[in-house]
């Protein structure tokens, strides 16, 4: 789910990748590009196990690594366009931990209660989360932004998941503080399954030629990307059921 704790007009772009880290954890690294009129905050809620610390996630900045998504596009010669897939019809706590992570402040949320303790302009609109019961126990990093349109660098962390034999994709909208049914998705989904788990990837994800050594540069992508193995890619565009995405 990218949900902003503003309107912004317009947000395009949109690159998620998503592999297996070390026991339950999951890797994930998300860019877009968007406009907006004043500071906001995105936020992306996680299936995190219920009762998850503050410190359960770990976020990583890719600042030196701006081509991140550039780069895994290498991996895919033949130049897909986006539109290949045709779309589907209480009392006062302490104030959350803010890390600097590159370019961005970034914060865990650990529950849907826990947003009191993040300044104002950071929350979503009294009432979203009780219209989207299915995230009322999910964490949520939030990455606090500027205004205007700009190209952000990769936003990338670490979390620990409930369901380890899913990879997951936060991909339902919230742009203008409302939940819509169907939503625009301009988006292209990258993941690296385990490879006893590569039956999950089904016929609608195309595989890279090469194993990423040959497109990545290892070092600036901090473990994230295993470059002795192959990535897979999907692209969702168009108006389709808004909702996240499972592999």
């Amino acid at each position: 789910m990218c949900c902003f704790s503003k309107s912004v007009e317009e947000v395009f772009d949109t690159n998620i990748f998503a592999r297996d880290a070390q026991g339950a954890e999951q890797f994930l690294v998300y860019s877009m590009q968007f406009a907006a009129a004043e500071d906001l905050a995105m936020v992306l809620p996680l299936p995190v196990p219920p009762g998850s610390s503050e410190d359960a996630v770990h976020f990583i900045s890719l600042e030196q690594y701006p081509d991140f998504f550039t780069d895994l596009k290498k991996g895919f010669p033949v130049q897909l366009p986006r539109s290949a897939i045709q779309p589907e019809a209480a009392a006062a706590s302490p104030s959350l931990e803010v890390v600097q992570v590159g370019g961005f402040d970034a914060s865990f949320v650990p529950t849907v209660a826990d947003f009191a303790r993040l300044d104002e302009r950071f929350r979503l609109p009294a009432g979203t989360w009780e219209r989207l019961p299915a995230y009322r126990d999910y964490g949520f990093a939030v990455f606090k932004l500027r205004k205007e349109t700009q190209a952000v660098h990769p936003m990338a962390f670490r979390f620990p998941r409930r369901d380890p034999g899913r990879l997951f994709f936060p991909t339902v909208h919230i742009h203008d503080g409302e939940v819509h049914h169907e939503a625009y998705f301009d988006h292209m989904l990258y993941c690296q399954p385990r490879a006893e788990a590569k039956a999950i990837v089904d016929a609608w994800w195309e595989e890279s030629l090469e194993p990423a050594r040959t497109f990545i540069k290892p070092r600036l992508a901090q473990g994230i990307v295993d470059w002795r193995a192959p990535c897979y890619r999907r692209p969702l565009f168009g108006t389709r059921r808004n909702e996240d995405t499972w592999v």
